[in-house]
């Protein structure tokens, strides 16, 4: 959430002027970015941004900004001391009379493990290896499991666990507290019996790191369940009669060239004995839209699969955008369709 500064430097706007960059190890020099933006009806240039501290470098555009354009300053610590440390610079500009300050604050460690690595993703003052869940290929009756490591970056007892978990879903944590500087597994299963459709069914579910953290977009982690029809007691002969799926292609590459949409299309054809029957068409993410000609096919029918890739919608996507289809073909009972967008 953007937040405005103090009156005299109201032509720019600041995500934030204090960043914790929280821990770092005796002599690992850690780094600060504060997002700006120029509000200024006129162009804006960074003259200066002097550090109260040698101890810290600064970087900043050097080049004129323009209206409405955004911009990063950076702010380096050399982490030289022991301790808390807490240092600030005085941004002169051409915006506002007096300079904005901004503040970076953290602590040196001496024996500090930098897990970010195991542990990319960060939920407040926690790290943990994974946001999303997929279980794949899942069969009536199986309970497949998932795992989520948590790492306490913090300072303070922890409790994780899962919130707004549906009805198919269980987790239990181990441990149930975790110190700093320790993890924790959380373990996730999945009862198939009470996925209700073949398919694909998605669900966000949201870690907390205490009991009574509030679900917010922050903490969320999507779950996404692929349950597949039962064709294991067919015989050989059977399947020889079967409905039989051929696809012109199973990946589609999006080139925009600057364009917010672009369209595509795959050809389908049961070149099978028996009908063929599309019973779902699902897509794991936003920003794409589909259009299918026909669900059911007799043996040498054919029908198209039309795609429309929405630029600015796919940017938010978290995960890779794919297109699901299940069929009774029992060669290909699920289809996943890939889109790789530039």
């Amino acid at each position: 959430m953007l937040v405005m500064l103090p009156a005299s430097a109201q032509k720019l706007i600041a995500e934030k002027t204090v960043v914790d960059v929280g821990k770092t190890g005796f002599q690992q020099p850690i780094t600060a970015v504060f997002e700006f933006r120029n509000k200024n009806a006129k162009r804006l240039r960074i003259e200066a941004v002097n550090p109260d501290c040698n101890c810290t470098v600064v970087e900043y555009p050097k080049d004129v900004i323009g209206t409405g354009e955004s911009f990063q300053i950076k702010m380096t610590y050399d982490a030289k001391r022991l301790g808390h440390f807490d240092y600030q610079a005085a941004v002169v500009s051409n915006a506002t009379k007096a300079p904005i300050y901004i503040r970076m604050k953290g602590i040196v460690l001496a024996d500090y493990q930098d897990y970010s690595g195991d542990y990319p993703i960060e939920m407040g003052n926690m790290r943990i290896d994974k946001n999303e869940l997929e279980f794949d290929d899942i069969n009536k009756g199986e309970q497949p499991i998932e795992q989520i490591h948590v790492y306490n970056n913090g300072t303070s007892l922890m409790h994780p666990n899962l919130m707004h978990l549906p009805s198919w879903l269980s987790a239990t944590t181990a441990p149930e507290e975790i110190r700093p500087g320790r993890t924790a597994t959380i373990t996730v299963t999945l009862n198939s019996q009470q996925v209700s459709d073949y398919g694909l069914t998605q669900s966000s579910i949201y870690l907390a790191a205490n009991p009574g953290d509030k679900a917010t977009q922050e903490n969320l982690i999507g779950v996404s369940a692929v349950l597949l029809p039962a064709f294991q007691k067919m015989t050989e002969q059977q399947k020889q009669y079967a409905p039989k799926l051929y696809l012109s292609k199973e990946q589609v590459n999006i080139v925009f060239d600057g364009k917010s949409k672009k369209k595509d299309e795959i050809q389908l054809s049961n070149i099978g004995h028996t009908t063929l029957t599309i019973s779902s068409l699902q897509m794991f993410t936003a920003g794409l839209k589909i259009a299918l000609g026909k669900s059911t096919l007799r043996p040498g029918e054919s029908t198209k699969l039309k795609i429309t890739a929405e630029r600015d919608e796919l940017k938010k996507v978290r995960t890779k955008p794919r297109i699901l289809m299940i069929t009774n073909d029992p060669d290909k009972s699920k289809v996943i369709i890939t889109i790789n967008s530039k």
